[in-house]
């Protein structure tokens, strides 16, 4: 049997907004006098859809009248709706303008979302260095997601010398705030023995808090150590339960490793079909491994009848 661990992947994380107590004729009548704040609430509640229908062009409008007074939150808030296009027609560097705007005046989200555009390449050249600055700065107020994005830096040498024991300095604060990307990577470091003593029992603590959380890439983990018997008595039960909770969520690792688990009969009875199934779904999200399964389940005849084209088409695929 073959299976795997997943990492996680990082977004661009938006502010929340509290309940208010004004009313929502009030708070209209706040904006049109030229209110940044009103303007961002309100444009906030034509996002969410609360008190108002959702109308994500009125959301637009007022957050860009809230964002040209210089309210941070409005333009962390515009930066979001450009790079995900909502409301407006989708502008990488529009988006990079305003996170730079507000992460100028020191808005912690605005800063890590400008490290992540940097990190990535989008809206501006790759530019690891900067990615590293901007992180570096929200990590200093707190932020949990730059935390764990400086420690991958961190760990992988992008932007800074690699230090393990700094990228794992990074990846607790995150972890000990309940990031479960936080957590999922210091259970890593635990697992192998990056800059810290080798501990699987640790390394299956926090892979279990973030498991707990519902995080799909924790649930897949957990089940890796219980499958395969690291820091825990092995119990293919129950990495067939925690592989269920992520495979249910979507995460394609987790999808292979069930159909692995239904192929091979390990803690149930074989299952070709459910085993396709699996496969099936992980390989329409483009994951090569269940591509090159669901090749051989075709090619061999279990779970599906023999079928050499189908074969060759996953086999192709996956290739």
């Amino acid at each position: 049997m073959a299976f795997w661990f997943c990492w996680f992947g990082l977004g661009l994380v938006p502010h929340s907004i509290g309940e208010e107590n004004s009313s929502l004729e009030a708070l209209h009548e706040d904006a049109l006098k030229g209110d940044a704040d009103a303007q961002f609430i309100l444009g906030m509640k034509y996002v969410d859809g609360t008190g108002v229908p959702k109308d994500e062009e009125e959301a637009v409008k007022w957050l860009r009248k809230a964002a040209e007074q210089g309210d941070a939150s409005g333009q962390v808030h515009l930066g979001v709706m450009y790079i995900t296009g909502t409301g407006v027609t989708k502008d990488e560097e529009e988006a990079v303008k305003w996170f730079r705007k507000a992460a100028g005046q020191g808005d912690a989200l605005a800063q890590l979302n400008l490290g992540r555009m940097y990190d990535n390449g989008t809206g501006v050249p790759k530019d690891d260095k900067e990615a590293v600055k901007w992180y570096r700065k929200a990590t200093e107020q707190g932020v949990a997601t730059a935390q764990a994005n400086l420690g991958r830096m961190y760990i992988t040498g992008r932007g800074v010398s690699k230090d393990e024991e700094e990228a794992l300095k990074w990846f607790r604060k995150a972890a000990e705030q309940g990031y479960a990307a936080g957590q999922i990577s210091l259970g890593f470091m635990y697992r192998d023995g990056l800059g810290v003593t080798q501990d699987e029992e640790e390394a299956l603590k926090w892979f279990r808090k973030a498991a707990e959380q519902g995080d799909a890439a924790g649930q897949n983990n957990l089940g890796m150590m219980y499958i395969t018997g690291t820091g825990v008595t092995k119990d293919e039960e129950e990495a067939l339960k925690w592989f269920r909770k992520a495979a249910e969520q979507g995460d394609a690792t987790a999808q292979v490793n069930l159909g692995v688990m239904y192929r091979d009969g390990a803690g149930m009875p074989k299952d070709g079909k459910e085993a396709v199934k699996w496969f099936r779904k992980a390989a329409e999200q483009g994951d090569a491994r269940a591509q090159l399964n669901l090749g051989r389940m075709y090619d061999n005849g279990a779970g599906e009848p023999k079928d050499d084209k189908e074969a060759v088409k996953w086999y192709r695929k996956a290739a």
